[in-house]
């Protein structure tokens, strides 16, 4: 079918990603993936480009531009390239960090951080997982204790992308411990050079080579009254404030890297001979092909349906989570199904399937384990049902 999700500018946008990938940064990701580490001048050569800050608003140096559908587009040609492990940092530091500075920064804050974003100077992270928190942030026990005017912070975080080259976090700590964690919560912005802030090396992982991730670690380290962002003990009401974002941003991206995988899978088998003919031109091919590009049709109906949604403030953070969990778990299945008819080939890291294999696993675990998203969606039935 014929897809209307784009303007004319979406296209020109397109074009611009397209042209700052092939430039700057295919050359360079297998370096890259060896460092576990991209270089920083990318983000800088990206805030030039027009590539990050387009939701940041003008009077911060960014775009103004609030329509999700620019960040699918980016995704798109990320996916395309099989470059996600060198740009995935964008996607918390260009789409979730500026978010709540938006809706809970200082004027101060926001002059500071959002400027320093748009152009590229800057590198964001938020560090809510901890070695034993992950999905239920509700057993975090990185503490931030009041001293007179200040306050000081202790604990580990871990899984964090952009903990190498951030410039600054935001730290989810315990502010009232004898509150329920989601009452007792609190975000506050820790800049990198502040004492007691230490980062660990680059984290080797099972995929995502060249994404920037790292455990934190936090001794005493104090930070001024102003550092709080948004409300005292608000912190879990702030972060479910951006989830239909977040989760949406994760879901798009599964849903270009589904398509990204069909189309390099269709271009080989009918190219690859087997037999006297194609690949492509066995049956249990084309009917592989057949049902996955179909699943994939319906997933794009929906994902293009919530990223209206989002854009027109209407989409629920149970929609994102559906976006989340249904896109993760196809998108798996698809790279997976699709690597077997490249047989051999397809297990090369020359070959930007094996690349996707490795990267994309981690789809269905972070930003909330699917488990969890479907547990979100059961409750949310149950309280429909409950309420009649």
């Amino acid at each position: 079918m014929k897809r209307d999700l784009y303007t004319d500018d979406h296209e020109a946008f397109r074009g611009t990603v397209a042209a700052f990938l092939d430039r700057e940064v295919v050359p360079h990701l297998e370096e890259w993936e060896e460092d576990h580490l991209v270089d920083r001048q990318m983000w800088r050569k990206a805030a030039q480009t027009g590539i990050i800050g387009l939701a940041i608003p003008e009077e911060f140096g960014g775009a103004g531009v609030s329509d999700f559908r620019f960040e699918m587009v980016r995704s798109e040609e990320i996916a395309r390239r099989g470059v996600a492990s060198a740009t995935s940092g964008w996607g918390v530091s260009d789409g979730i960090v500026p978010g709540y500075l938006l809706s809970f920064g200082t004027q101060t804050q926001q002059e500071k951080y959002l400027t320093g974003l748009a152009s590229g100077e800057m590198i964001g992270a938020i560090a809510m997982t901890e070695p034993n928190a992950g999905s239920d942030l509700q057993g975090i026990t990185t503490k931030a204790v009041r001293d007179g005017e200040d306050w000081v912070i202790n604990g580990t975080k871990t899984f964090i992308t952009n903990g190498v080259h951030c410039d600054f976090v935001i730290v989810v700590a315990r502010t009232n411990p004898d509150a329920k964690p989601s009452r007792g919560t609190s975000l506050f912005i820790v800049d990198a050079d502040a004492p007691g802030f230490e980062r660990g090396r680059p984290l080797k992982k099972l995929g995502m080579d060249a994404q920037d991730t790292a455990e934190l670690s936090f001794s005493d380290v104090r930070v001024r009254s102003d550092a709080l962002l948004g409300e005292l003990d608000s912190g879990f009401i702030h972060l479910m404030v951006n989830l239909p974002t977040e989760r949406l941003l994760i879901g798009s991206g599964t849903l270009a890297g589904a398509r990204a995988a069909l189309e390099w899978t269709a271009d080989y088998v009918f190219e690859r001979p087997a037999f006297g003919q194609t690949i492509g031109d066995f049956q249990n091919t084309r009917f592989e092909l057949a049902e996955l590009e179909t699943r994939v049709d319906a997933l794009e109906a929906f994902i293009d349906r919530c990223a209206l949604a989002l854009n027109a403030g209407e989409l629920t953070a149970v929609d994102a989570a559906k976006a989340k969990y249904l896109g993760s778990d196809l998108e798996i299945e698809v790279v997976n199904r699709c690597l077997q008819l490249f047989g051999g080939y397809g297990y090369m890291l020359e070959y930007p399937i094996a690349r996707a294999f490795k990267d994309n696993r981690i789809q269905a675990i972070f930003g909330g384990a699917n488990e969890v998203m479907k547990d979100l969606i059961g409750r949310d039935i149950a309280g429909r049902r409950r309420s009649r």
